[in-house]
Parts: C-alpha cells; structure tokens; sequence
C-alpha cells in the first residue's frame, strides 16, 4: 500500500507595525514645536488622530507603540493604548507606564495582538535619566517560542548604549525573537553591534527612514528579527500626524 507523502506545513504570516505616536500630538513641519506645543500637554485635537492611528493597525496582527500616554491630562485621562486597541479590533492589549510628570503626561510603550500572549513582562531599562523600559510578550513555549519586545531607547547615545547592552542580556536565549521601536539611531550605529553579536537579531535589508515624517532622511524606528525568520523588506507609513512615520514588516514563522 502507497503511503502519502507527508506535506510540510505551511509558513504563516505574520504582519507586524511599529509606531511612535507621539501621544496622539499634530506635527507636521518643524515649527509645529513650538506653534503647537499646548498639544504637549492639553488633550484638544488628539481624537481624529488616534482613530487613524487605529484604522491604520487594523490591518496588523501586533502592533508595538511608544509614546502612548497612558491616562493624563494631556489625553484626556484616555489609555491611549487601550483606545486604539478597541478601535482596531485588537482582542489582547498591554501597556508599560515609564514616565509621569505630574497628571500633566504619562508616558508608556503598548502592545496590541490578536492572539493572546503566554507571557507579558515588562523591565526598565538603565539609562542617566529614569524613563525608559521595554514591554516583552511571548508567544507559545520551548523551541518554537516567539520573543516580540518593544522599546523607546533614549536620545544620548551612552544611556542608549547600556539599554541595548541590557536588551541583548534579555533576548540572548530568544529562539525567535522581534525587537520594534523607536531606537533614536540608525540601525548600523556602533552601540548596536553587541545587540547583533549577542542575540538572533539581525540588521534590515534596507535602510527605511521614518523622521521627521514630512521629509523622512532618519532611519530611527526598526523592527528587527531573529535570522530564522524570513521576512519582506519594510515600509514606512503615515501614523496619524505624529512626527514619526510607523514602519510595517511582514514575516513568516517557520
């Protein structure tokens, strides 16, 4: 008797954004700093903003977001986080508060999925200044398990050194891992070597610049993928008005 010759398993899709939002805040050219610098920390104008944010990550499967405000003043006391969940859809959310200053803001990074993680955790990162953290969610179990973690590293480039010596301790045993965010360095900077040489992850094929939004020429937001993990070159795309272009990669599990 013939036995049928067993088929591998398709490889499954995985759709994945990346967005500083900027706390829901309108900028657009470079003296919207200082013309609208009230939006910093008053809430008006913030709503059509948010809901293009989350019809834009509908289309997703997980979605990483920093400079999500996660309930103050400045948006009107709205987990940003949350509310974009709920507009897009997104059955699991998670948020990492970091940074409060009063009830005037309250900085965190967000995790949206459609499928509910296994495990969610959350660190802070070193750093001169206290702030910073990143979110980790996994997925399944044992060899097949995938690490997604998303961060907002700082802008000195000694603080954000240290952050991505601590993320490389975190992710080193990752079998599958993504780190997304907004790294306020390009992808090749020298502080990223250790993040290469100590984990899976790998540098983009392509260089993808995301700020400032209206004349992009800095490569600041990534997503990077461990090695096994095939995926198409990224693209930039509008979030809202932020000052920041998300970026969206599509990859296949093995």
């Amino acid at each position: 008797m013939r036995r049928p010759v067993s088929q591998p398993m398709p490889a499954r899709r995985l759709r994945l954004l990346s967005c500083n939002i900027q706390a829901g805040s309108s900028t657009q050219r470079y003296r919207d700093y200082v013309s609208r610098s009230w939006s910093h920390v008053l809430p008006h104008g913030k709503r059509d903003n948010l809901a293009a944010i989350a019809e834009l990550s509908a289309d997703f499967d997980i979605v990483g977001l920093q400079e999500s405000d996660a309930g103050s003043l400045r948006s009107g006391f709205t987990n940003q986080t949350r509310r974009i969940a709920e507009l897009a859809g997104f059955p699991f959310w998670s948020h990492q508060s970091n940074r409060r200053v009063g009830g005037i803001t309250h900085s965190a990074n967000g995790l949206l999925s459609r499928e509910r993680p296994d495990e969610v955790l959350d660190y802070a990162l070193p750093g001169r200044v206290a702030g910073r953290g990143v979110l980790l969610a996994r997925f399944g179990n044992g060899a097949d398990q995938l690490s997604v973690a998303v961060v907002h590293l700082s802008l000195g480039m000694l603080s954000r050194a240290s952050q991505l010596d601590f993320l490389a301790e975190l992710l080193a045993d990752a079998p599958h891992a993504v780190l997304m965010g907004d790294f306020n360095c390009a992808h090749d900077a020298p502080e990223m070597r250790k993040l290469y040489r100590r984990t899976r992850l790998q540098p983009p094929d392509a260089i993808t610049a995301t700020f400032p939004s209206w004349k992009p020429m800095r490569a600041l937001d990534h997503i990077l993928c461990s090695e096994d993990l095939a995926a198409a070159p990224p693209r930039a795309l509008a979030a809202g008005r932020s000052d920041h272009l998300a970026i969206a990669l599509e990859l296949s599990l093995p």
